[in-house]
């Protein structure tokens, strides 16, 4: 997996790529933590367009970022599921509590 993160004003953008699985969770959990502590935002954006599968260990990582941003106001929006990797999502109840959105500006939009 590959992982890019980009902060621009109260916005984090977390771009991974490849497999989301449990080899990769713990590195994940870190670095969003990592980030989060050192720029704090109100707005989690999870672009999984080039993601092509994700398991329970790693929406266990977005939950887990959904929590913490929730009981501070904040939310999180995923953008770009692949079909495999929103239906996972979607039976999770993922989609349920965040928004998901075709492009990262529409989630930065709708956000407001």
């Amino acid at each position: 997996m590959e992982l890019d993160l980009e902060t621009r004003q109260d916005t984090l953008f977390v771009r991974p790529e490849g497999e989301l699985d449990l080899g990769v969770a713990d590195f994940l959990r870190n670095a969003l933590e990592e980030s989060l502590n050192k720029n704090p935002v109100r707005h989690l954006v999870f672009n999984l367009s080039r993601v092509s599968y994700i398991d329970s260990s790693c929406l266990g990582v977005i939950l887990g970022r959904y929590k913490r941003l929730a009981r501070e106001g904040g939310r999180v929006s995923l953008v770009g599921l692949q079909p495999h990797v929103r239906r996972i999502c979607e039976l999770s109840g993922l989609l349920r509590i965040m928004g998901e959105y075709t492009t990262e500006e529409e989630a930065v939009a709708r956000a407001g």
